[in-house]
């Protein structure tokens, strides 16, 4: 694996260590013309899902951030459960052209899921009268995870979907001519951990489109009554053996393997180190528990990108009505809309670039469908505007 490790823009965004700096338009800056952006979406994620490919769903989603970064080194990038959002330096475009043909195969070979990819420059974004901010949120030394301000976003997704600007569209297309053939470069990607079960009643997952997230994300929070707007608890992170995501992985490792051999190597990669979870061991300057710990504090369980705004949290069971109510009401009063689906876990997808030197991030989702589900509510109620 080769990766870039110039500094670029993003290197130089102070980091935002509180959740409420997210909502701050000072952390954002714009991002260069001369960068490009990419996206993805899981065509017919909610049949899927439905299926029981929720995890298959959000592995393939999480492809493409993790072949991305292996290619560039520490770019932007955002995790939406059956897709994601990714900014690429210049000197990489046609490189991520082809990764992001590669995702795609992956994809469709090993899950049997249409991933839609796309990939163009800021500059047709912004000469559309649109536009990409972004942040860097780092509430932990590990993780480090962009969010996204500005209509540019939303203006690609729809166009790769094929819903939007057709030129736009045209642009973005990668076509079958720009896969080479060989195995996209998933390294650290994996799902190791059980699911998270709830701690304090169900996992609520929502996706919200309106203004002031922050108000928004503040009122939420008290109306919970938690602290923190959180999923992940070190009670709920829990490791095991076999972990049921070992297929998965040894698909997304095998490259020129064969699976059978890659499954083997996985499984020894992952028995050593549920071993090391379970009796909390340490090996020179890597500690399990320390570990747990920073992956409890960067675990990534929202996005924010233009008007949107997803969460995933543990809620008591009391407060799940309160909560669609309040919601509901600002729904009546056009104030904004959105979607929300119930389960009592959540799920985490992983990109571990290196344990030892704490550069790992973990996309969370809620269970049973999570961003999906309560995506696909909020699409059907703006048709309904």
């Amino acid at each position: 694996m080769t990766v870039d490790h110039t500094p670029s823009f993003y290197d130089t965004l102070a980091p935002m260590r509180e959740p409420g700096q997210v909502f701050d338009s000072r952390h954002y800056a714009a991002v260069p013309e001369d960068w490009y952006l990419a996206v993805s979406d899981i065509k017919g994620s909610t049949a899927a899902v439905e299926t029981g490919q929720h995890s298959d769903v959000n592995f393939a989603a999480a492809a493409m951030i993790a072949a991305l970064n292996n290619l560039c080194g520490g770019i932007p990038y955002q995790f939406g459960g059956d897709g994601a959002v990714a900014l690429v330096p210049p000197q990489h475009a046609e490189a991520a052209r082809r990764s992001l043909a590669q995702v795609r195969r992956f994809a469709a070979q090993e899950f049997k899921l249409d991933l839609r990819v796309g990939i163009a420059p800021l500059t047709a974004i912004t000469k559309r009268g649109k536009e990409v901010l972004v942040a860097r949120y780092q509430p932990a030394p590990s993780s480090a995870y962009a969010v996204f301000l500005g209509d540019g976003i939303d203006l690609m997704e729809s166009a790769v979907k094929g819903r939007g600007d057709d030129s736009l569209a045209a642009l973005a297309m990668i076509g079958d001519a720009d896969d080479d053939g060989t195995p996209p470069d998933l390294t650290g990607l994996s799902c190791r951990w059980t699911p998270l079960q709830s701690a304090r009643g169900k996992m609520v997952a929502l996706v919200m489109r309106g203004p002031d997230h922050g108000a928004l994300h503040m009122e939420l929070t008290k109306l919970a009554g938690v602290p923190a707007l959180n999923a992940a608890s070190l009670e709920s992170l829990q490791a095991r053996w076999p972990p049921k995501g070992l297929i998965r992985e040894a698909k997304a490792r095998k490259r020129n393997k064969s699976l059978a051999l890659s499954t083997i190597l996985v499984g020894l990669e992952t028995f050593v180190a549920y071993i090391f979870v379970k009796y909390k061991l340490r090996l020179g300057k890597f500690s399990a528990e320390q570990y747990r710990r920073d992956v409890l504090r960067g675990a990534v369980d929202f996005a924010r990108a233009g008007q949107n705004l997803a969460l995933v949290f543990d809620c008591p069971a009391d407060r799940i009505e309160v909560i669609r109510d309040y919601l509901q009401t600002r729904r009546t009063r056009g104030e904004l809309q959105y979607g929300m689906h119930i389960s009592d876990h959540a799920v985490m997808t992983c990109l571990v670039t290196s344990a030892t030197d704490d550069k790992h991030v973990h996309f969370v989702d809620g269970g049973d469908g999570g961003y999906t589900a309560a995506a696909t509510q909020l699409k059907a109620r703006l048709k309904q505007t």
